[in-house]
């Protein structure tokens, strides 16, 4: 069992919520024109399957990139950090390719158990449309570093990131709630893609020597350590300023923007990374900013419902 949970990676479970978080506390804090209070938008049942389908979502990448990595010879020796379950031989391949099966059978569960209470029969083609979704982010999550044509091996993988941990995370779950489309939730959404990408991008740089070795053609293997960091301080950067255009679209007031105070962990953290040689050396950050983006997705959760009286209903 411990080897199971350090497979998958618990550590990456918050992360992977941000979106959620953001998306649904959006939904409780905007009632759409077509209902008078935020509960009646609200659903926990929504919310609660939306946290277990995405859950699922992770766990099922988490394990098919300790599978995929451990086949094709990536994870050895040369890896920075700690050794994955097929590397280490904790895990072997084939318990390994039954768990991913398992995962997404249970995951494709959860996705279609989340449609229909959120869309029931009265939505089709929004039910339709979420169903061809979750079949592509499963099969996305598996496709990532599994088989040959593995999109990972060829520099993809932070579009899946900021598609499904931050568009489709934040953006869909709010639509789940709402059925409707307001665009100015494509700001948060875009930033929390943002910061997905950055702590991939960072995983990326601390294992870029490795990952050349082993022919896994990252965007950071393509472009370079010292060009990567330029674009990990892009995505950073753009994801604050982001957040703080988002708080003034919905004119907080002066204390509803104290989620800006992880600004300063995450400002800190680039500073690291800024004085940072040996790749070696990021790996602690990649902890650091998996917390920072949890946390600001949270308080800005908790700060939109912050004048919502009948939340606790």
């Amino acid at each position: 069992m411990k080897h199971w949970i350090e497979a998958a990676r618990v550590r990456t479970l918050p992360l992977s919520v941000s979106g959620i978080l953001v998306g649904s506390f959006y939904a409780l804090s905007k009632p759409t024109e077509e209902v008078l209070t935020p509960t009646q938008v609200f659903s926990w049942k929504i919310f609660g399957l939306l946290l277990l389908t995405t859950i699922g979502l992770q766990v099922l990448s988490n394990f098919a990139n300790d599978y995929g990595d451990g086949v094709k010879g990536t994870d050895n020796d040369d890896r920075i950090g700690p050794a994955r379950a097929i590397q280490s031989g904790a895990i072997s391949p084939a318990a390994m390719k039954r768990a991913i099966i398992i995962t997404a059978f249970l995951t494709f569960l959860s996705a279609v158990w989340l449609i229909y209470t959120a869309f029931g029969l009265q939505y089709m083609y929004y039910s339709l449309f979420f169903l061809a979704l979750g079949i592509v982010a499963i099969a996305s999550a598996i496709r990532y570093t599994v088989g040959k044509g593995a999109y990972g091996y060829k520099g993809y993988g932070d579009v899946f990131v900021f598609i499904f941990f931050g568009l489709v995370s934040t953006y869909g779950s709010y639509f789940m709630f709402s059925k409707v489309v307001d665009l100015f939730l494509l700001l948060p959404a875009i930033a929390i893609g943002f910061l997905s990408v950055g702590v991939l991008n960072l995983n990326n740089m601390r294992d870029e020597a490795s990952d050349r070795k082993a022919g896994k053609n990252t965007i950071v293997v393509k472009i370079g350590g010292e060009r990567a960091k330029k674009y990990h301080y892009f995505l950073l950067i753009s994801a604050m300023i982001l957040l703080l255009v988002f708080g003034f679209t919905q004119q907080f007031a002066i204390d509803q923007f104290i989620y800006a105070i992880v600004f300063f962990p995450i400002i800190s953290h680039i500073l690291r990374v800024m004085r940072t040689k040996n790749p070696a050396n990021l790996d602690p950050e990649l902890k650091r900013l998996a917390i920072s983006t949890f946390m600001v997705s949270l308080l800005l959760s908790l700060c939109m419902i912050y004048f919502i009286s009948d939340v606790i209903v």
